[in-house]
């Protein structure tokens, strides 16, 4: 059988069908790109348009992911604690304000931040009528994406062995700080301490400063990106076998790849690192940030030819010849004494002058702006990287844009991040079909909210 069915003139991957409530297995068949595009928004021109993801993940790395899939067009079911929710909707301030009249703070601004193109049905699976809702939800799903400690999902019957029972097509993401293997498996693996004990905050910092953590969690970032990518490349393997399997993600795994040419350069030459370098390059000069009469520019002489056409835009020409400086290795040993040379130089004229005069010269270069600077820098914004959302419970609030354009598909914003349980209504009585009155006495019970 073909791995692709046309539908108009598009091809589609061909998805196994889930099983029924009973559990029956089924032949393969297509879903109905309509029922998906109902269900989260606009989404049938998009890659994942008609699959379907149980997210049970919370904080960063599975939200990340779980975000990513929804731009590309899944239909992304996320599960969330009846009362308390997804962890972050309590990490504030900043929170963006209610306009509808609900009471509390409003919604967090770390939580609208990665929980885009989702819905969002509140349930507890301590309650095994939980359990069932989980279990009948698993059925009608082709990827669940989870952020649990190894082995907590086998007391609700929620682990892998389990749900690959119920639907043997499943593709189930296990994103944790150490993996389901070794010796530190059960331990909780927050961004920070992995980026302490996996080597990159040993690399990061001033080059005569403490050890510092990444701006950002990139930890978390990056694994959530690895998960995305190997989640649909688990998808296309699917179309091929017919099978769904389990996917192990650990932070640390995903830390120690991201050391890429670090690592590698360690490995090589048995030394321990090369130590913290700042804005510095621990193998190429110029290549840093330099005070400006009223900042920082950052100025990247990557090779011999734009080392030389630093050197004219700074009116020094004769830098080109010196013999301390004439090629990228010399540079090097003489780094001290060329990289005080150059900010003497730069000090003398402001960043936007230094950036006028740049213009067009072929060398990297760029101010070092700070985030309101990012979010407001003409660039980003031509790049349609903020976007106004209308938000059910806030009124109008920005958000940052997916990032990829696409020449066909357009991923974008279809829904606002969900307000706790919005999408449990919904969700029970089109996706599994159940009645008003079994919603509102599962209700009753605290089961859903």
């Amino acid at each position: 059988m073909s791995r692709f069915v046309s539908v108009g003139a598009r091809p589609l991957l061909q998805c196994p069908a889930r099983k029924t409530a009973s559990y029956n297995t089924m032949n393969w068949s297509l879903r109905k790109l309509a029922t998906a595009g109902a269900a989260s928004g606009d989404a049938s021109n998009l890659p994942l348009a008609g699959i379907k993801v149980l997210d049970m993940t919370r904080v960063l790395a599975g939200p990340y992911c779980t975000q990513i899939l929804g731009d590309l067009g899944a239909d992304v079911i996320k599960i969330e604690h009846p009362t308390r929710g997804d962890d972050t909707r309590a990490w504030g301030p900043p929170y963006a304000q209610y306009t509808n009249g609900d009471s509390g703070p409003g919604e967090s601004a770390y939580y609208l931040g990665v929980n885009r193109n989702k819905r969002s049905i509140g349930l507890s699976f301590q309650h095994p009528a939980g359990v069932d809702i989980l279990h009948r939800l698993v059925a009608e799903c082709d990827v669940l994406v989870e952020n649990y400690l190894p082995g907590s999902l086998a007391k609700y019957a929620m682990d892998y062995d389990t749900v690959s029972k119920i639907n043997p097509a499943l593709i189930y993401a296990s994103i944790t700080g150490y993996g389901q293997t070794g010796p530190y498996r059960n331990r909780a693996g927050y961004d920070v301490m992995v980026e302490a004990e996996m080597g990159l905050m040993h690399i990061t910092g001033e080059r005569d400063g403490p050890p510092v953590k990444v701006g950002v969690a990139v930890t978390d970032l990056t694994t959530g990106l690895y998960t995305s990518n190997s989640v649909m490349a688990a998808l296309l393997g699917r179309a091929r076998t017919g099978k769904g399997q389990h996917i192990d993600v650990a932070l640390s795994d995903c830390q120690v790849a991201t050391l890429a040419n670090i690592a590698s350069s360690c490995l090589i030459s048995g030394k321990k690192d090369s130590g913290r370098w700042g804005t510095a390059h621990p193998s190429i000069v110029p290549y840093k940030a330099f005070k400006t009469a009223d900042g920082d520019i950052l100025l990247g002489g990557g090779n011999d030819r734009l080392y030389g056409v630093l050197c004219n835009k700074l009116g020094k020409p004769e830098w080109i010849t010196d013999e301390r400086f004439v090629t990228n290795a010399v540079r090097v040993k003489h780094r001290d004494t060329l990289e005080e040379l150059i900010e003497n130089e730069t000090r003398q004229k402001t960043t936007q002058e230094w950036l006028e005069i740049l213009e067009g010269c072929g060398m990297p270069y760029a101010a070092i702006n700070d985030v309101q600077g990012t979010l407001n820098h003409e660039h980003v914004l031509a790049r349609d990287m903020v976007k106004k959302v209308e938000h059910p419970a806030c009124g109008t609030i920005k958000m940052v844009n997916t990032p990829v354009k696409w020449s066909d598909s357009k991923p974008g914003i279809r829904m606002p991040p969900p307000t706790l349980g919005q999408h449990t209504d919904e969700i029970l009585g089109e996706t599994l079909g159940m009645s008003k009155g079994e919603v509102e006495s599962l209700r009753n019970e605290g089961v859903i909210a």
